[in-house]
């Protein structure tokens, strides 16, 4: 739902709204500023033009605001917040009443908003500096002005080392998601900046305009701004000018008819996953224009002034999102990876990417059953490779044929994902019963539930389960419900043991079923409702099953502490794991640890898919052999894709910066 009290972009219907921005210092926005205010109110004399500096630094005379009032006077203008030493605003900030980014942006808001309610109009957002200076706090402006994501009038540098500068600025622009509308730019005859510029940026569908430059300032004021105002009013009246002028006003045009038409276009063209689509209208569609932090910026009606607003990623884009949209920590990795790589084959190859990701994942996972790593494209690809795993690892030890049914050991209510085998893996629902080859191999335990109930935590056993799971249990705390070294003690662990053989002796034994796995999400089933598992259940299904070597072969069990008996352990940690829960691994929440791990989601922190199944040696050693049918034949032309290992590197570095650091501490419960 839309979200109030929140900055999002400021795209409004009747106003038209543009960011300058300059490739560096002293490059003229300010002139480029005044030339166009003066093209915009020759271009359209009845519509207010606007000129805004949100952070402007140096002695008030000098302002910029100050320069359009006297050259362009007919131009409304402003500056929020003013800093009397000319020096870079987070110096300048220094010593004043601290000044966040919100609190700049709130500000933009205001003022649009007020702009805006005059009808028709352009208003001309000036930056300070470069597009990396800092702002106030010290962050860089062009993070501090994507949320508003206005399109952006870049003011290229005209000096030696101006194309370097100019495209730089261009690209660190480009990777955040802004928009670049022109390029604007003074001609140099020596340099000739404007000429390689030109192409540079014509070949990528940017125009840009070059202007001479200003006339050399003069010692005398006075007749310094006399030329000043001659230059201006030559270049404002400039039929390129002019013509640049009205083009801001064709594409604002533009951009509003093509954000307004998507809705009704993609109901025609796009057939979307997990959606009814008999009922569904393009009004019941949410067209997004760009996503920031915890928010997209989704389309209003075509009778709403205000053409975006921030609308809450509730499910944080199906549980992907642990930086927030737009990480320019993740978009520069993924830009890394690309310009170094793009994609490179991974069969009998290695990359940096992929071998750094494997080395954080295997160190941090703390398992010391686990040494191998199987990159994948998503959470059920990444269980169908687990399963394939497991299988064939059982398989082999206890010499199944190839015409026995194999089914697996689950718990009801679960979710592993959408493709054959990982839908085999959960008992029959809305999601799976319909498709023709799903058979639901395999038996789903009920399972007591850990509850909130009038302020109290219970662990509660399903409807009708008293008898195999006992009564339901109040705790004082959390930390209670997960203290498994006092729990394991407890009466409650026996009975959950009792159920548990007894139900296994009961389908292998009795009715002559065959099971490869144990295939569960650790604490939490995700899809099946958030419903939080009781954690001493789960443990003690784990260790009853590895106790229970011989209700599936009559050998010996392995006493490899790292190999695993009774049947693989398969955690599929999409959803619940890489610190969703606390702990980078939910099984540090069990005490007892998988033989297999299937890692999505946060993996990439919603950037870009990958999956990573983790396996110990003991299945990995399953598939050694003299022929190539031996294998583990599965993958996918996009396996361990380099752009995929860099942004999920970036991730999981970031992620646990954070749970080291401080800055959960204010959301921590006291």
């Amino acid at each position: 739902m839309p979200a109030s009290g929140i900055t999002g972009s400021v795209l409004r219907r009747s106003l038209r709204a543009y960011q300058i921005y300059g490739a560096n210092t002293g490059v003229g926005k300010t002139v480029m500023s005044t030339i166009l205010c003066g093209a915009l109110h020759r271009a359209s004399p009845q519509e207010p033009v606007w000129y805004l500096k949100p952070v402007s630094t140096g002695p008030l005379d000098d302002a910029d605001d100050g320069h359009l009032a006297r050259f362009s006077p007919t131009t409304k203008t402003k500056t929020l917040f003013q800093f009397g030493e000319p020096v870079s605003p987070h110096i300048a900030a220094r010593g004043a009443t601290p000044l966040s980014d919100s609190s700049i942006q709130e500000k933009i808001q205001e003022h649009v908003t007020s702009c805006s309610q005059s009808g028709k109009g352009t208003l001309l957002v000036e930056t300070a500096g470069g597009v990396h200076s800092p702002t106030p706090s010290g962050s860089s402006q062009a993070d501090l002005y994507r949320p508003l994501r206005l399109p952006v009038l870049l003011v290229g540098d005209h000096r030696l080392g101006g194309i370097s500068s100019s495209i730089s600025a261009f690209e660190s622009l480009h990777i955040r998601g802004y928009d670049l509308n022109h390029v604007l730019l003074f001609e140099d005859e020596q340099y000739q900046n404007h000429e390689y510029l030109r192409d540079y940026f014509g070949e990528r569908g940017i125009p840009l305009l070059s202007l001479p430059p200003p006339p050399l300032q003069e010692s005398n004021r006075e007749a310094d701004q006399e030329r000043m105002a001659d230059y201006y009013l030559e270049m404002s009246e400039r039929k390129s000018v002019i013509d640049m002028a009205t083009s801001l006003s064709t594409s604002h045009t533009s951009r509003l008819e093509r954000l307004d038409s998507m809705a009704d276009k993609a109901h025609k063209h796009i057939w979307y996953p997990f959606t009814q689509h008999r009922g569904i209208t393009p009004e019941k569609l949410m067209t997004i224009d760009s996503a920031h932090g915890d928010f997209f910026q989704t389309v209003s009606p075509p009778t709403s002034e205000t053409v975006l607003q921030p609308t809450l990623d509730g499910s944080a884009s199906w549980w992907t999102q642990g930086l927030g949209h737009g990480s320019p920590a993740l978009s520069l990795a993924a830009a890394n990876a690309a310009g170094r790589y793009g994609h490179v084959m991974f069969a009998s190859a290695i990359h940096e990417p992929a071998l750094a990701l494997a080395e954080l994942l295997l160190e941090n996972l703390q398992n010391p059953r686990m040494q191998r790593v199987f990159y994948s494209d998503n959470g059920s690809t990444g269980v169908e490779v687990a399963v394939k795993m497991a299988l064939t690892a059982a398989s082999v030890r206890y010499e199944y044929k190839d015409t026995q049914e194999l089914g697996v050991i689950g718990l009801k209510g679960s979710y592993h994902g959408d493709t054959i085998g990982a839908m085999d893996c959960s008992e029959p629902s809305t999601y799976n019963e319909r498709v023709h080859w799903y058979r639901g191999r395999g038996h789903w335990f009920d399972f007591p539930q850990v509850k909130m109930k009038e302020g109290e935590w219970v662990v509660e056993p399903p409807e009708g389960g008293e008898k195999e799971f006992g009564p339901a249990m109040k705790f004082k705390s959390l930390d209670e419900v997960f203290d498994m070294e006092t729990r394991d003690e407890s009466a409650a662990a026996e009975t959950y043991r009792k159920h548990i053989l007894e139900t296994l002796d009961q389908l292998v034994r009795v009715e002559g079923k065959t099971f490869g796995a144990l295939v569960m999400e650790p604490i939490m089933l995700g899809a099946g409702g958030m419903l939080l598992v009781d954690p001493l259940f789960q443990r003690t299904l784990i260790n009853t099953i590895r106790e229970s070597h011989s209700l599936f072969s009559a050998s010996p069990a392995p006493t490899d502490p790292k190999t695993w008996t009774g049947l693989p352990i398969l955690f599929d940690e999409v959803f619940t794991g890489i610190t969703r829960l606390g702990p980078f691994s939910p099984s540090t929440l069990l005490g007892t640890q998988p033989d297999i791990s299937v890692h999505a989601k946060l993996l990439t922190g919603g950037l870009v898919p990958l999956a990573a199944t983790v396996a110990s040696e003991s299945i990995y050693d399953v598939f050694l052999g003299d022929e190539k049918r031996d294998a583990l034949l599965h993958g996918h032309s996009y396996t361990a894709h380099a752009v995929g290992c860099a942004v999920a590197e970036a991730s999981v570095k970031e992620l646990l910066r954070i749970e080291g650091g401080e800055e959960w501490e204010a959301f921590r419960a006291p």
